[in-house]
């Protein structure tokens, strides 16, 4: 396997890397000690050249072999001034004893150059690196923008589009919902500060907008090149050392202002992008949200769930532009790959008759196309480098000498754009690519030893060969690993070339026919719903990630470990029976059966009546109903915390769901709580506030078929031994605020009683107090409002609770739980558990006390 290249190119990735979080007073000095040292060991080596270094002692052209003036020629032997020279059958010179052979000494200081030559190579390539990421540093941080962000100050910019504007990913900031947003990457070519100063420059930023109403959509539709003009606040980045200068948040309005329309290659490639969603159109969400992803990386129209299904599952690469995509195309034109240079060569160039060299020619031109259509961005020249590599891979049938055409892609790429060099994506290509030239062939042959048929063992050894290579990576990206990623990697494959060969021919015929796109829309709708659904399988099992630190040090220990498991592995194949218990204990890993993770973990504790569940800064509380049933209060701000929590808990069957009120931080989990599950009926407050969060509430359950109906106090419910009630809010008494009207039950257990109040704050917690002056004492309080400040202590002393749970998110922006509330409760004598620090917290009838007061929980 030839190296060579590898030590360059790390160099240059490592060089670069290191450049960009560095100050340019070091860079350079460190640039120059670099280049001078590799000029020393260029002159090292060209000293070690003597008499004997490129021969055998003797004389720099002796083989060996020797004959005196005169004597006659061996046969098969050709003489020259300096020799004799073997020829092989073909007649061309061949050396038998080659320099290094077994037997035979290597030349004299040959080891010594050639390790010079190749620190030399390192050192130059790292230098040149670092020296144009420095300047790339320097450039982002020229002109007014890096001054103003650190001042948090305001300007009109024009900014010139780079890539796609997407949409923001939906998230609860504290108790609300945060607005729908757009970000945009584009080049400050124009800043007009409030001074009046105007300055032309080319800065990198990103634009950042919170736009009203329908305006969304016309941010999101902007292509690149399009220049824009902005009135902004400017701020610096979010990271330190990152690829933009600031970042420019604009305010909620209108749509934006259009200074310079795009070229015409951006508008055609942005027609052909349009007509692929036109012929989407028709088909189910999950086809119409993917089928984009997968031709061209748009992936504006993927729900959060089902990103994050797709994150879970490591499936993520098919949602990006990937040097897959374009070596199925390639393939379709060319046929296999690996007769691409024969007469019996196959594919779309043999049927319409084109020459080898034609073909050649528009092979370029569709790889051309290709950049064009999905954005001439680095990640999707990455791609096209990657992919080309991988289709000469295929098609030379030498997958091992393509190292050096990895290596030397990486580098020029790194060159190119420095910032790569700290991209995760970039990493995760190199390493796949490189993992599918080196490894897989060896795992491939491996198993067709052991009678496995050989394209289920190509497709076996690229899926674990890719999966162990990039685990590392995305452990110290995503702090997780995936246990279901080489299968659902593997059943996704033989979908994946369907779908993206159907995809990119409705791309192609849209804009001649769009109902023939249409129906070749549909036709590759088939491949990726089976994608989908083996995302949302996969991630809906219980153990399908588990978590793993999120750091260079945890990739250290993820590799070894990885290392550890395909040397047992290769011992394991021989044993049928050890393969057997192995797959069997992945599998309850991966299923996690209740009665066995209880036994593992004590968790839940046998005779649980009632759990507050970890969600974060939110609420969501269950009350065992029966064995798979029970009623549950508040979903939390997150599905996949709410989720988790039931599963865990094996609840199947939710008779009741009670939303104590719509603050996202109560009622954004709902689709954790709904899915999978069977729920007669969700109740809510009278109040409907935030509008908002109330009909996304309201579609939720009338897209489930679930009925909504509304709580009113004194309203009473039984089940078996568990009856609740519900105490507030009082029909006539104003409430302020979404948290005073919250839904507040009494519920009583196994001879507990517990009080979940939601959120209410000091006046309605008085008002309870007021219409319930009867309000029994109780076992159990969930402490209003996430243990805030704010309390009604004379609620609290009347409860007087023996234990007091808060359900709050760590480090959240309110500073809940207040000490001041639990220095209360505790001087009265109750016992504080918090879910920040503790985690879930399960609720079970303790012994009975001397005195008639039930059991303690």
């Amino acid at each position: 396997m030839d190296l060579r290249l590898v030590p360059p190119a790390g160099a240059a990735w490592a060089g670069a890397a290191w450049a960009l979080g560095t100050s340019a007073a070091w860079v350079w000095p460190v640039c120059a000690g670099a280049l001078l040292l590799a000029l020393g060991l260029i002159a090292f080596a060209a000293l070690r050249r003597g008499p004997g270094a490129s021969g055998l002692p003797g004389g720099p052209h002796s083989a060996g072999v020797s004959r005196l003036p005169g004597s006659p020629r061996p046969p098969g032997v050709s003489g020259s001034p300096g020799g004799l020279r073997p020829f092989g059958a073909s007649g061309s010179p061949r050396d038998p004893h080659p320099p290094g052979a077994p037997g035979v000494p290597r030349p004299r200081g040959a080891s010594a150059r050639r390790l010079a030559g190749a620190a030399a190579a390192a050192l130059l390539c790292g230098a040149t690196a670092a020296g144009v990421a420095a300047a790339y540093v320097d450039d982002v941080r020229r002109g007014p923008l890096p001054g103003l962000a650190a001042d948090y100050g305001d300007a009109v910019v024009e900014v010139e589009v780079t890539g796609d504007p997407r949409p923001t990913r939906p998230h609860v900031r504290g108790a609300a919902r945060a607005p729908d947003g757009v970000v945009l990457a584009g080049r400050a070519v124009r800043v007009s500060e409030d001074t009046g100063r105007v300055t032309r420059t080319r800065t990198p930023v990103l634009v950042v907008v919170t736009p009203k109403g329908r305006a969304g959509a016309a941010w999101l539709a902007l292509l690149p090149s399009t220049r824009i003009r902005v009135a902004a606040r400017v701020a610096p980045p979010v990271l330190q050392g990152d690829s933009i200068a600031a970042a420019l948040r604009v305010g909620a309005g209108g749509p934006p202002r259009i200074v310079r329309p795009p070229s015409g290659l951006q508008r055609k490639a942005g027609d052909l992008r349009q007509g692929l969603r036109e012929a989407t159109d028709p088909l189910g969400a999950d086809a119409r949200a993917l089928l984009p992803g997968l031709v061209v990386g748009d992936t504006s129209g993927i729900p959060a769930e089902l990103r994050d299904a797709f994150q879970a599952t490591d499936l993520t690469h098919l949602l990006a532009v990937s040097g897959a995509n374009l070596t199925i195309v390639l393939a379709l034109l060319i046929g296999p790959p690996h007769l691409a240079g024969r007469a019996e060569r196959r594919g779309l160039a043999r049927l319409l008759g084109l020459p080898t060299r034609v073909t050649a020619v528009a092979a370029g031109a569709l790889t051309l196309g290709f950049v064009i259509v999905c954005r001439p961005e680095p990640s999707v020249l990455r791609a096209a480098a990657c992919g080309l590599i991988t289709l000469l891979a295929l098609a030379t049938g030498r997958r091992r000498s393509l190292i050096p055409a990895l290596a030397a892609a990486a580098l020029l790429l790194v060159l190119y754009d420095p910032w790569l060099a700290r991209d995760y994506g970039f990493a995760l290509s190199v390493l796949a690519t490189g993992a599918l030239l080196t490894v897989a062939p060896r795992w491939a042959a491996a198993f067709r030893r052991r009678g496995m048929r050989p394209r289920p063992a190509e497709a076996l050894a690229a899926a674990a060969a890719a999966q162990a290579v990039c685990a590392p990576v995305v452990a110290v990206l995503a702090a997780r690993i995936s246990l279901v990623a080489v299968p659902c990697n593997l059943l996704s494959e033989p979908a994946v070339a369907p779908a993206t060969v159907l995809g990119f021919a409705a791309l192609a015929t849209a804009p001649l026919a769009l109902p023939v796109a249409k129906g070749l829309a549909w036709l590759a709708s088939w491949p990726v719903e089976w994608i989908a659904w083996l995302a949302r399988t996969g991630a809906s099992l219980p153990g399908a990630q588990l978590p793993w630190p999120g750091s260079w040090p945890g990739a250290a220990l993820l590799a070894l470990l990885t290392l550890a498991v395909v040397a047992v592995g290769r011992r394991l194949l021989h044993r049928p029976w050890a393969c057997a218990c192995v797959a069997l204990l992945l599998l309850a890993v991966l299923t996690r059966p209740p009665p066995l993770t209880r036994i593992l973990t004590g968790w839940p504790p046998p005779g649980w009546r009632a759990v507050v569940c970890d969600v974060g800064q939110g609420d969501a509380i269950v009350v065992a109903l029966g064995e798979g049933s029970a009623l549950v209060v508040d979903a939390g701000p997150e599905p996949a915390p709410v989720a988790s929590c039931l599963r865990d808990l094996g609840i199947t069957r939710i008779p009741l769901l009670v939303l104590t009120h719509f603050h996202a931080d109560h009622v954004d989990g709902l689709p954790g709580v709904l899915n999978g599950r069977a729920v007669g009926a969700i109740e809510t407050t009278a109040a409907p506030d935030p509008p908002d969060q109330a009909a996304y509430v309201h579609r939720l359950a009338a897209r489930a078929g679930i009925p909504v109906i509304t709580a009113a106090a004194g309203e009473r419910r039984r089940t078996g031994d568990v009856s609740w009630e519900v105490l507030w809010p009082v029909p006539g008494t104003p409430t302020e605020g979404p948290n005073n009207a919250s839904v507040t039950l009494l519920v009583r257990t196994a001879g507990l009683t517990l009080l979940l109040p939601g959120d209410l704050e000091p006046p309605a917690q008085q008002e309870l107090l007021t219409a319930h002056p009867d309000l029994p004492q109780v076992d159990v309080l969930k402490v209003p409002h996430h243990g805030s400040a704010y309390q009604h202590h004379p609620l609290l002393t009347h409860l007087n609770p023996r234990l007091s749970l808060i359900s709050a998110g760590p480090d959240n922006p309110y500073g809940h739980p207040s000490p001041r509330t639990i220095t209360t409760l505790r001087t009265a004598g109750s016992t504080v558990l918090r879910t920040d620090t503790q985690g879930s917290l399960a609720v079970l009838p303790g012994p009975r006390a001397a005195t008639s007061e039930g059991p303690a929980p």
